[in-house]
């Protein structure tokens, strides 16, 4: 669930902003570890709050623009002027007359949180302490650019399998829906003894002639609760249980979801945010699963614990990444061992689907063959029977 926060940040001025949590508790809770005073919390209504502004193309000419030797308040007016769309432009304005007014890059950002993500503002707040903003927007497009990747592999993955599904069981609606109940008229006329499956097929096609409209309302029905079921986050939260409890399913989802968090804080670290901050910033990328040990984890960080060993005591590394972290710990460069944990585990997930993709396509194609083929045997087995029974 989505909830719109307004607090007071760390610069004493009220902000408003958008967090991602399983409860109010939560987003509460993840409110405080980025080092926000709560004064208002309210969950959005379903399909509000979604980012519509292109952030990943802003950041690209934003960065073309400043690597050219264009001054910040030039280059963002420059992408104003450029700008067709009004709800865009609408927001490139308002960060244009914040930055005319004096105001950091940051804090103008903070103004729209339905366009720039807090991780994004806290890495340009990080920034802009330092003076290498150019820098923090480059890992910030790597960063959009490899979970865009990934995402894209998962899309695709599931492409295929969906397809087949769809193709076939509109197949099989259509055969026993249209061509059986016309069957059934012939088997009527010829009054033979039929077999114990195609007599109960045969049956089956009177039966949906004989109540086309409500099987009709019955199927509009079940595809309407399929959408409300698909749509519910309810439903998608107790599957999500469900499967975090399988033995294969759980683990991946486990490390598909340590890859994000890894490379989500290695980016903040890089950028120079402090370790506590950013995982507390980072909170609600876990699953309710994680974010318990996660919050353990801070707290014994925050009292000067080690980083690797204390997310390795809360179930949050796994053995490759624990070593890696080891070693970023001792060198010095946390943050990019984080991101090359994150790789690591990506491009293991990648292979893993694909292998999946390729062993799961040719079953699932075998499978609804199978129903096909039975459907028509069935439906022809009378009819050799009685070429039979003519010799």
């Amino acid at each position: 669930m989505r909830y719109r926060v307004r607090a007071i940040g760390a610069s004493a001025t009220v902000v408003e902003t958008e967090l991602e949590a399983a409860s109010e508790a939560d987003a509460r809770a993840i409110a405080v570890a980025r080092g926000l005073s709560v004064l208002s919390l309210k969950e959005m209504a379903r399909g509000r709050g979604r980012r519509r502004f292109p952030l990943l193309l802003f950041n690209q000419e934003l960065l073309a623009l400043l690597r050219a030797g264009i001054s910040l308040a030039e280059a963002v007016a420059a992408l104003v002027e450029k700008e067709t769309r009004p709800g865009v432009r609408g927001v490139l304005t308002g960060v244009l007359a914040a930055l005319n007014e004096g105001r950091s890059l940051s804090s103008a950002l903070e103004a729209a949180p339905h366009a720039f993500p807090d991780l994004y503002v806290a890495m340009i707040r990080a920034a802009e302490r330092t003076s290498d903003l150019d820098q923090a927007v480059e890992r910030y497009i790597a960063h959009l650019q490899e979970e865009g990747r990934l995402r894209d592999k998962l899309v695709s993955a599931a492409i295929y399998p969906l397809l087949l599904v769809g193709a076939g069981g509109l197949v099989v609606l259509f055969l026993l829906g249209y061509v059986v109940p016309r069957f059934s008229h012939i088997y009527e006329d010829v009054g033979t003894d039929l077999p114990f499956m195609s007599r109960l097929l045969l049956e089956w096609g009177q039966f949906v002639e004989a109540h086309a409209v409500g099987m009709g309302v019955f199927l509009a029905l079940l595809i309407a609760g399929g959408f409300a079921l698909v749509r519910s986050q309810a439903v998608w939260a107790a599957v999500g249980r469900q499967m975090w409890r399988m033995p294969f399913i759980g683990e991946r989802l486990r490390v598909f979801q340590l890859a994000r968090f890894y490379r989500t804080v290695g980016m903040l670290l890089s950028g120079g945010i402090p370790a506590v901050t950013a995982l507390g910033m980072v909170t609600g990328l876990l699953s309710p699963m994680l974010q318990s040990g996660l919050n353990a984890a801070i707290v014994s960080i925050r009292e000067g614990r080690s980083f690797s060993s204390t997310l390795a005591t809360r179930g949050l590394t796994t053995p490759v990444a624990l070593r890696m972290l080891e070693v970023g710990e001792r060198a010095g460069n946390l943050g990019e061992m984080l991101t090359r944990a994150a790789e690591f585990h990506e491009e293991d997930t990648a292979r893993q689907l694909e292998w999946l993709t390729r062993l799961f396509g040719p079953l699932l194609m075998l499978l609804i063959g199978c129903v096909i083929g039975l459907i028509v045997v069935l439906m022809y087995l009378p009819i050799f029977q009685l070429a039979e029974s003519i010799k």
